[in-house]
């Protein structure tokens, strides 16, 4: 299957551009689509040992023209564009059906005229709310306890139903928690860590109970790729995770004994999502993802942390972040 060409949208992103760099060291041919910027900036793509080895297109997920144009000449996609900072869709709702089911919808729909060999649609664990089952498997009912994961469910059902009304060859790639170099502020890891190195003593947090099954950004994106190889899964969700589940409490203070830092935790209210909408608690059922796939993860939690401060400590980096400002 090498020498394909894919097309990535919300490729200059966290999970985007990781993912880019694993499919061009697998050989294939890489369109990374992101949003268009008049200073022509390619996000986490502008410092990629690869930058040269891609063709990148901005234009507008939002938009059916801009993604059909992209997408001429492709064999598969790779979906991944969306708004998903969960505290800025009780903010602005409208923004996320337009770039969360719209621009699904524009992907769906374009790739279903230029006749893709595959779709692959980026679906979040969000989507179950707070378990009710556990591990979570992918039978686990929706539960839209966001704007973010009620588009997400929207999402997801519209490319279910492009392939039971067209055979479109999608399937449905949906991640737990991720993390790893390059993830935004809004993150837990990155906003522990950040506090921790600009010296804060009292770390500022939301609620500390719910717990989350995380997994290291590589291991990820070699989800995504294993469940690409794979010749079942189509037309349904497989779980991307580690079976294995953490609160932010106890994340909190693996981060500060790794750091050997000596800290507090503060609840912050602005921090801190409306009652019924908190998911308590996520983890992850994998094993249809370990039968379907060859996927094994390489990172544990620990090693995965460390990944991260390691990035997070050069200055440029961590000068990047705001760890005394919250944004939503």
């Amino acid at each position: 299957m090498k020498n394909e060409t894919i097309l990535v949208t919300g490729a200059t992103g966290f999970i985007g551009s990781h993912l880019i760099e694993l499919l061009i060291e697998q050989g294939y041919d890489i369109i990374a689509f992101d949003r268009y910027n008049p200073n022509n900036n390619w996000g986490w793509l502008e410092q990629s040992e690869y930058k040269n080895d891609l063709k990148v297109i901005l234009g507008d997920i939002r938009d059916y023209d801009s993604v059909y144009k992209a997408m001429i000449d492709c064999s598969a996609v790779f979906h991944l564009a969306a708004l998903i900072g969960i505290p800025y869709s009780y903010t602005s709702p409208l923004a996320y059906i337009r770039t969360n089911i719209e621009g699904t919808y524009n992907v769906l729909e374009a790739a279903k005229h230029i006749d893709l060999d595959q779709v692959i649609i980026t679906s979040t664990s969000e989507t179950y709310g707070s378990a009710q089952i556990i591990p979570i498997n992918e039978k686990h009912p929706s539960v839209g306890q966001s704007p973010y994961s009620a588009s997400k469910i929207a999402a997801d059902q519209l490319a279910i139903s492009y392939f039971k009304s067209f055979e479109l060859p999608v399937k449905i790639v949906r991640p737990f928690n991720t993390y790893g170099p390059r993830q935004s502020a809004r993150a837990i890891i990155p906003t522990v860590i950040s506090q921790i190195l600009s010296g804060q003593k009292e770390i500022q947090l939301g609620n500390l109970t719910p717990t989350r099954d995380l997994t290291y950004v590589l291991d990820t994106c070699q989800a995504f790729l294993s469940i690409y190889k794979s010749q079942s899964l189509f037309g349904e969700a497989t779980n991307v995770g580690m079976n294995s589940e953490i609160s932010i409490g106890d994340l909190t203070a693996l981060i500060a004994t790794y750091l050997d830092a000596d800290v507090s935790i503060k609840a912050s209210s602005e921090r801190v999502r409306p009652e019924n909408s908190e998911v308590e608690r996520l983890i992850c059922d994998n094993s249809k993802l370990l039968k379907y796939t060859t996927w094994e993860p390489k990172y544990n939690l620990v090693k995965g942390i460390g990944k991260v401060v390691e990035w997070m400590k050069n200055p440029q980096i961590i000068n990047m972040y705001k760890p005394r400002q919250y944004n939503v």
